[in-house]
């Protein structure tokens, strides 16, 4: 960008005299700016130099003062004044104002043209600017070509290097950091605790900013330095750091070219991945067969395996089965390539939510169901915190990882924990009974641990033993509501829900307490005057809990 020392060497500003504020001819300009009146701060945004007559000081020199300091702190790059009947003479204060503040106080001594000024310096700041915008172009042009050949990040970073003279920092959350060039071994690790150590917080209250890969750069003071932090990555995921170390604050030129670099680095690991995905989704064939059951003995699971199954049979797992709704969109009738890329964009999705938050998945699909086994990778933050965190980032899929995926909806059920790859099939099944129960609870995401009496019901539901069960005790109630149309079923679950609360219990069902203590004396008659008695009452919540079961759509959300 233009500077006030480069202003001052073009003709215009042949007779200009340099006051004051000589520490401040590296400012930069932006703009050029005439200003007559003493109230403007509405008018610049920084970075301007300022030409004035000196009209609005009316030869006083408190004016003069109080004009300075507002434009230093809205961050003006210089001050120039046509000396003349409205501005005669520089006071003392003035001039001891600029030096102070670092900030070029300009004379001019005879009447000078300013529009001849503006047009000059606007012209030069315009084809700078354009022919910033070529050279950006044509290095984002060179950052993507570099990316289609080998080593492409390598290079792209020694470009960036090049380019803005600056040092170049790459650091992927997995593997070794590089740097560009290359520092000594003491000075790298120290830069590398620095990065590692968060600002704290200005305040308990506040928390750090959740960064994504179109996060803004972070700018961090180290020493003399100015580091800029850019997040790498796609998809809502963030793969690596691209740093740029300036001895100033960067100009917005660095930080475009950091802009296109990291979008070209995340393209370059964006296909790298899906490759890796591709490989990954034909080798995990296995895993249905693993969940399905058809692979139960070690030796199986090892002749696949082979020295990994020491590893993953020390790590505990979790089933997490998720069934997917509009999966291809509105194609009713997708094509097999379609299919692939879809397939292949969701499991990678995935796979980087479960790995982001400390798991190993091994994934398989099957038509519209999504199985994972999920490997714990351990963390100071519990197992089943962090996959519900998992998961609740792939419910928000649709808010922006991909366009493809916005009307999405997922029903995930997810099973105990065990160890050991042969019981992964224990954990698939509770992971498919959890899911079959997700209407019943109302929730998408169900834990089989959360079932609480389903556990129980489910293994007992052979088409009679639960039927049976739920006629000796809620038989009449059933029969009542069937011939008469009542809500006595209904009014039971919501009383016992609530541990007997009558105040509550009316609330809920939205009728007066009065039709409450109705429908009560209705079920003493037809169940037995007994019928809260505790062992009575424990069979009828079981009863009702089978009757759920049975058929999850009777009782709604109550």
């Amino acid at each position: 960008m233009l500077t006030v020392r480069e202003a001052l060497s073009r003709p215009l500003f042949g007779n200009a005299q340099l006051v004051a504020g000589e520490k401040g001819l590296g400012k930069q300009i932006r703009w050029v700016h005439i200003l007559e009146i003493t109230h403007f701060e509405e008018l610049i945004h920084g970075q301007e130099m300022i030409l004035t007559t000196g009209l609005g000081f009316n030869l006083d020199a408190d004016s003069s003062v109080t004009f300075m300091e507002k434009l230093i702190s809205q961050n003006a790059s210089c001050l120039c004044i046509e000396l003349g009947p409205y501005f005669e003479q520089v006071s003392p204060e003035l001039i001891e104002l600029a030096d102070n503040a670092a900030f070029p106080l300009i004379l001019f001594p005879s009447t000078v043209r300013y529009v001849d000024i503006t047009q000059d310096l606007h012209s030069l700041i315009i084809n700078r600017h354009h022919k910033m915008l070529q050279e950006l172009e044509s290095i984002s042009r060179e950052f993507y070509r570099l990316t289609l050949h080998s080593q492409g990040t390598a290079n792209v970073l020694k470009l960036l290097h090049r380019s803005t003279q600056n040092q170049i920092i790459y650091r992927p959350l997995q593997g070794q950091p590089h740097f560009f060039p290359v520092m000594p071994a003491l000075q790298q690790e120290a830069i590398l605790r620095f990065l590692d150590e968060r600002p704290s917080p200005s305040s308990i209250e506040e928390k750090p900013p959740q960064l994504k890969p179109t996060s803004a750069p972070e700018l961090r003071g180290y020493h003399d330095r100015t580091l800029v932090l850019k997040p790498v990555g796609a998809l809502e995921q963030i793969w690596a750091y691209l740093i740029m170390s300036c001895p100033r604050k960067p100009q917005e030129y660095e930080y475009l070219l950091l802009e296109s670099a990291s979008l070209s680095i995340a393209q370059e690991l964006l296909r790298t991945r899906y490759i890796e995905e591709r490989k990954l989704f034909s080798e995990n064939m296995w895993v249905d067969e693993l969940i399905s059951g058809r692979l139960t003995e070690d030796r199986q699971i090892k002749d696949l395996l082979g020295p990994d199954l020491k590893g993953m049979n020390e790590s505990s797992l979790r089933v997490c089965l998720i069934e997917i709704e509009n999966l291809y969109g509105n194609s009713e009738f997708p094509s097999e390539n379609e299919r692939e890329s879809t397939r292949l964009r969701l499991s990678l999705i995935v796979r980087s939510t479960f790995e982001k938050h400390g798991f190993r998945p091994l994934i398989t699909l099957k038509n519209n169901r999504l199985a994972i086994i999920a490997l714990d990778l351990k963390s100071k933050i519990p197992a089943k915190v962090r996959l519900a965190q998992a998961l609740e980032s792939l419910q928000d899929m649709n808010g922006g990882a991909d366009d493809r995926f916005k009307d999405l909806r997922l029903l995930t059920g997810v099973g105990r924990s065990h160890v050991q790859l042969k019981n992964a099939y224990s954990s698939y099944q509770e992971a498919l009974q959890a899911l079959s129960l997700s209407s019943t609870y109302g929730k998408s995401v169900l834990f089989y641990d959360e079932l609480g009496v389903f556990q129980l019901l489910l293994s007992l539901n052979d088409g009679k033993t639960l039927q049976t069960f739920i006629r000796h005790y809620l038989g009449p109630l059933i029969d009542h509501d069937k011939s008469k149309g009542s809500e006595l079923l209904l009014t039971l679950k919501v009383f016992l829900d609530h541990d007997g609360s009558k105040q509550i219990a009316a609330q809920k069902l939205f009728i007066v307490r009065q039709s409450l203590y109705y429908r009560l004396e209705k079920m003493a008659e037809l169940l037995g005057e007994d019928f809260m008695s505790v062992e009575n009452r424990i069979s009828i919540q079981v009863a009702l809990r089978a009757y759920q079961l049975l058929h999850p759509d009777y009782f709604g959300s109550a």
